[in-house]
């Protein structure tokens, strides 16, 4: 199916799985999840703003670094309803997981570096321990793999 042309204000389920790579199946989920709208026209076919590309779009970034669809549908309701999202409206979005994102970063990191040699010492008799936690001493401090559950210090503050 050939993309929609740029200059059209509303889009079929068609035409918006066309461009934004999104089965139609997904974006019947996206619908009931309230994450994306459409109007029905007489002979009751979907018809979607052009904006829902950028919603899109928006879910399928957010979904790959793991954010829940329930917090996405709750980023949504702050835009606005009377116009189409702008530019800043994005941005401001983007900035709410800003702090999210970068403790992400740095647990994806810790378990990049340091997992094949310690599971966050929560010490499974690993056979050698680089971080040695002699006698569980980490045990004190509670439950799980202590040293990659420590929480990431806002140093911007």
């Amino acid at each position: 199916m050939k993309p929609p042309a740029w200059h059209l204000s509303e889009l079929t389920v068609g035409q918006l799985s066309a461009r934004s790579g999104v089965p139609v199946s997904a974006l019947h989920f996206y619908e009931r999840q309230h994450l994306i709208t459409s109007r029905r026209t007489p002979g009751n076919q979907r018809r979607y703003p052009r904006e829902a590309l950028r919603r899109v779009a928006f879910i399928q970034i957010a979904q790959r670094v793991g954010i829940p669809l329930a917090e996405i549908r709750e980023c949504f309701a702050t835009l606005p309803d009377n116009r189409v999202p702008n530019r800043k409206d994005w941005e401001r979005l983007s900035t709410l997981w800003r702090a999210q994102l970068d403790q992400r970063i740095h647990y994806l990191t810790q378990l990049r570096d340091k997992f094949a040699d310690c599971v966050g010492c929560g010490c499974l008799s690993i056979d050698r321990c680089v971080l040695v936690n002699k006698d569980d001493k980490l045990g004190e401090s509670g439950i799980g793999p202590r040293r990659l559950l420590r929480p990431v210090r806002d140093d911007s503050t």
